[in-house]
């Protein structure tokens, strides 16, 4: 898939954020790639930077070996969706997540996303990856 410059630079800066924030559970990084008036829509956390730090601490806590395995990315102009499994503890089935991004400029300033447990036991031989 072709992307526009700006597009792929959306592209790099949400794969850094993971790769510097959410993979580690590194709250202290995400001064660096989210806005502090960062718009959250996801109904765990509230809106702004210092909510998901705190979220982010308390999950690394809760947490300390989850895994975040990046299946997809995609970016359509200013957004970026990334498809990919959470797995909290070894033997996790885990979550199936989406994630989209909104960026300007070199800050991630929006979130949405949505949260699916894996089944252990489905009729349907499709994997949600």
């Amino acid at each position: 898939m072709a992307y526009t410059p700006q597009e792929q630079h959306n592209l790099d800066l949400v794969q850094a954020m993971f790769d510097h924030v959410l993979i580690p559970m590194d709250a202290d990084a995400a001064d660096r790639f989210i806005a502090p008036d960062y718009i959250q829509h996801n109904q765990w956390v509230d809106t702004g930077l210092e909510p998901l730090k705190a979220f982010l601490r308390k999950v690394r806590g809760e947490n300390p070996h989850a895994v975040h395995d990046i299946k997809r990315r995609f970016a359509d102009g200013d957004h970026v969706i990334v498809h990919y499994h959470v797995r909290r503890f070894a033997g996790d089935p885990g979550f199936a997540v989406i994630d989209i991004f909104r960026v300007e400029g070199d800050m991630i300033v929006e979130h949405w996303d949505t949260v699916q447990d894996v089944p252990t036991d489905s009729p349907n031989p499709h994997s949600p990856f």
